[in-house]
Parts: structure tokens; C-alpha cells; sequence
């Protein structure tokens, strides 16, 4: 009697056992997710001062507080892909007003599917919007603010096909209907014509007739590339390329946005990075100084180049 009571208390713990771990399979797979997220948050801080230096030089600080989060959602022919951007920067020498390096907020979002888990391919359609924080002004001079919050600000919509290769780490995505946006909020901007909108309308005695649009809609073409893999051992090289031709007003006149950088890891938290931006837009106009007074000239390339060293956080 007591053996067949030993047996029946060893059987019923078994057999607990196995439906207790039948139960923790069973909700395994509920507990996958699909999503997955990025979070990173860092600062770059430059320095250099000088004190009684024989070869002269002005001292200086300079700050770059940036951040990237990503939502990405996968299953076997599903990919959606959110990224938030942001930059801001800026600069202090003796003598000379705080003055902005960088100024940067983008969102970005492409869904896209595919048929079968063989091809690279996916059907996709990508939302693009990105402005900025604070105005901007053509240095020296801090009376005319050269841009605004707003003014400009970009929203790209299009549909068209994306190939995504893991292993290569490279996506490109093509679109041949491709709408954007430019938005100009600032009236004093808008008015000038800037960024491209319909420019403001003065009689012969300069009183206003009619304002400027605040608001330009094209539709074109457009290309979009990405590149990100480490190169060789703690050195991550990512590029970046935006092409855009708008069908009706100058087809073939191509919008560049190209941008491209070195992260060079020292460890989890510290690591420098080399990087270049090159903007080249026909409707953008430069402004120049010229006998003290800002005039507006033709478009010209934009480029940007940066070199830092920082710290990282990268968090759930």
C-alpha cells in the first residue's frame, strides 16, 4: 500500500511536470514579438582654449546632441520600418554670439510587402517629413532669419518597390509616383519666395496685392538608398542618398540629399564618427553678404562636413 502511494504521488508530480512545461510551450510562441526597437541617444563635445599662445587662435566649445529611435515590424512578408531623427548643435568662440552647427528633425516610415519569403522585393509606400528647431540665419548676420520652424519643411508620399537584402545590408527603394511637399509657414518667407513657393505680389509703390503661398505640392520621381554595415572591426560606415526629379516643373533637374558617415567604436558608450552632408536643391537660393547687406543669389551645393568624438546610450 505504501509502495503504491510512493508511485502515485511520483506519477501525479510527473504528470504536473509535463503539463506545466506543455503549458510554458504553448504560450511560447505568443510571447514573440514581432517588433523590434532602437533607441540611441548621444552627445558630441568639442573643446579647444588657448592661454597666452604665441601662434594666436580663438577658444572655443562646441555641442551636438543627437538621438535615432526605430520601430521596426517584421514577419515573413511584412516589413514596416519607423525612424525618428534629431539633431541640434552649436558653437561658442570668444568674442562671437552663440551661433547654431546643426539643426535637424526627421521621421520617416516605409511599409512594404512582399508575396513569398524568397524575394527581396516588397510592394512599399514611404512617408518622409523633415524640418527643423530653430531659425537659421546666414552668419554674421543675426537680423534676418534665413529659416524657420516650418519654413521649410518637407513631406515626401509615394508608392512604389523596395529591395531590402539583410545579409548586405542594403536597401533601395524606387518610386515613380512620388508626391512632395513644401511648406513654408513663415509669412516674411513666403512672401520672398523662398524654398520655392509662389512669392508675394507689390504694386508699382511696393503695397502688397497678394501674399505669398505658403505651400508648394510637386509630383516626380524618386530614388532612395541606404547602406549600413561595419566595414572592418569597430569601424561602421552608413550612407545615405535621396534623388528626386519632379515631372512638371524641370524633369531631369535632380534633387540631391547625400549623406554619409564613419562611426569608429572605442567601446559601448564612447566612439568618434566622420561624416559628410551634401544638399543640392534648385530651389533653395543662397544668401550672401554683400557691402553689409544680404542679397539672394543663385542655388548653390550645400555641404556639411563633421568630425566628433562622444558618448552613446542605447536603451529599451
Amino acid at each position: 500500500m505504501r509502495f503504491f502511494f510512493k508511485s502515485s504521488v511520483v506519477l501525479l508530480l510527473l504528470f504536473t511536470q509535463i503539463t506545466f512545461s506543455q503549458k510554458i510551450q504553448t504560450k511560447l510562441p505568443d510571447t514573440i514579438s514581432h517588433w523590434e526597437k532602437k533607441n540611441i541617444v548621444g552627445l558630441d563635445i568639442s573643446q579647444i582654449a588657448f592661454m597666452n599662445w604665441n601662434a594666436g587662435g580663438n577658444s572655443s566649445v562646441s555641442g551636438l546632441l543627437k538621438g535615432n529611435f526605430v520601430r521596426k515590424y517584421t514577419t515573413d512578408n511584412v516589413r514596416w520600418v519607423n525612424e525618428l531623427i534629431f539633431k541640434y548643435g552649436v558653437n561658442k568662440q570668444d568674442g562671437v554670439e552663440l551661433r547654431k552647427t546643426d539643426d535637424a528633425f526627421q521621421l520617416n516610415s516605409t511599409f512594404g510587402y512582399r508575396h513569398d519569403t524568397i524575394s527581396n522585393w516588397y510592394h512599399s509606400a514611404k512617408f518622409n517629413f523633415n524640418t527643423q528647431f530653430t531659425n537659421g540665419y546666414s552668419y554674421p548676420n543675426t537680423d534676418k532669419a534665413i529659416s524657420k520652424p516650418f519654413a521649410p519643411a518637407y513631406i515626401f508620399l509615394g508608392i512604389g518597390a523596395e529591395y531590402s537584402n539583410k545579409e548586405k545590408k542594403i536597401n533601395v527603394y524606387i518610386s515613380p509616383l512620388t508626391q512632395k511637399t513644401t511648406l513654408v509657414l513663415a509669412q516674411e518667407l513666403a512672401n520672398q519666395g523662398a524654398f520655392g513657393v509662389n512669392k508675394a505680389i507689390y504694386d508699382e509703390n511696393g503695397n502688397l496685392i497678394n501674399k505669398g503661398k505658403k505651400s508648394r505640392t510637386e509630383l516626380g520621381f524618386l530614388v532612395s538608398s541606404g547602406y549600413k554595415k561595419e566595414v572592418f572591426k569597430n569601424i561602421i560606415v552608413e550612407n545615405r542618398l535621396n534623388l528626386y526629379s519632379d515631372y512638371i516643373n524641370k524633369f531631369g533637374n535632380i534633387e540631391v540629399d547625400w549623406q554619409m558617415q564613419f562611426d569608429l567604436v572605442v567601446n559601448k558608450y564612447v566612439r568618434a564618427n566622420i561624416g559628410a552632408h551634401l544638399i543640392y536643391d534648385d530651389d533653395i537660393k543662397a544668401k550672401e553678404e554683400i557691402n553689409n547687406v544680404q542679397v539672394t543669389v543663385g542655388p548653390k551645393v550645400q555641404l556639411k562636413q563633421m568630425l566628433g568624438i562622444g558618448i552613446i546610450y542605447n536603451f529599451i
